[in-house]
């Protein structure tokens, strides 16, 4: 049952600070919550996770990521488990990539990425193959990769989010680089674009448009960050905006930092 903690002192925008699998969970009580953000799998058997009064059985395959500051406890019996928590310089973003809910859930099979993730992370710990850098960039990809198959909550099994807001949600995580617009994607579902943005808020906590520019922004990141010689107004056209002046204003306004000035805290200089 191996377990690191803080593998690399190097600061960086996201960093590991602990890491394990393969361990056998004993009871925790955290009436304070944990100060990082914490994700928690079940490997084998199950465990219960207690949210203020909300109970979740965390089964095979299934995980849970914790907002810093959230009281819980959750105990198991013969519960193995494998757990990742999440530091560095813009470890507070982590609200932005994953919404802003105290917790969110993932199930099985979806949780296998994050298995795997978790124990190819070990591995090269173990082997002293690792890249701070690309771990880095790694957590990126693992929280960018929980925000698209996450449950935020009970509230995704009502039947209005089924029927109007999933769909809405597919189209806009799949048709990001092209047009859209909140009469559009309303009229695609039948309801008016008033009725939609009232179930998004429901549901998301955010407007329609809001959810379309924070998954085009997420994306943004992600090709920032993975293929650095890409240029800005190529990022801001594979992201849907064919205005690049205006990707750049909406990139600082949503993350505090122009696309370049964001590349270059990971790289350090601009490679274009």
């Amino acid at each position: 049952m191996p377990i690191y903690f803080k593998p690399f002192v190097q600061e960086l925008p996201l960093t590991v600070e602990s890491i394990g699998n393969h361990w056998r969970q004993e009871p925790v009580i955290r009436p304070s919550g944990f100060p990082l953000y914490h994700w928690l799998q079940t490997e084998n058997g199950q465990g219960t996770v207690r949210l203020a009064e909300k109970e979740i059985l965390l089964r095979q395959g299934e995980g849970i990521l914790i907002a810093p500051d959230t009281p819980h406890r959750y105990s198991g019996t013969g519960w193995f488990t494998s757990f990742v928590t999440f530091g560095g310089s813009l470890s507070a973003e982590i609200g932005r990539i994953c919404t802003e809910a105290s917790f969110l859930l993932v199930g099985s099979p979806e949780g296998a990425y994050f298995q795997d993730w978790i124990d190819h992370t070990i591995q090269s710990c173990l082997e002293n193959s690792t890249d701070p850098l690309r771990l880095s960039t790694g957590c990126y990809e693992f929280l960018i990769q929980l925000s698209g198959r996450c449950t935020a909550g009970s509230l995704t099994d009502h039947p209005l989010y089924r029927q109007y807001a999933a769909p809405v949600i597919r189209r806009i995580e799949t048709d990001y680089a092209s047009p859209l617009d909140v009469d559009g994607l309303a009229a695609a579902v039948h309801v008016t674009p008033q009725y939609l943005t009232r179930l998004f808020r429901r549901f998301t906590g955010c407007s329609v448009r809001s959810y379309i520019t924070r998954f085009r922004i997420n994306k943004a990141k992600e090709l920032l960050i993975g293929k650095p010689y890409l240029k800005i107004q190529s990022v801001s056209h594979l992201c849907g905006y064919e205005d690049t002046s205006y990707f750049i204003s909406v990139f600082k306004h949503e993350t505090g930092a122009t696309p370049r000035q964001f590349r270059n805290s990971y790289w350090g200089s601009d490679p274009q």
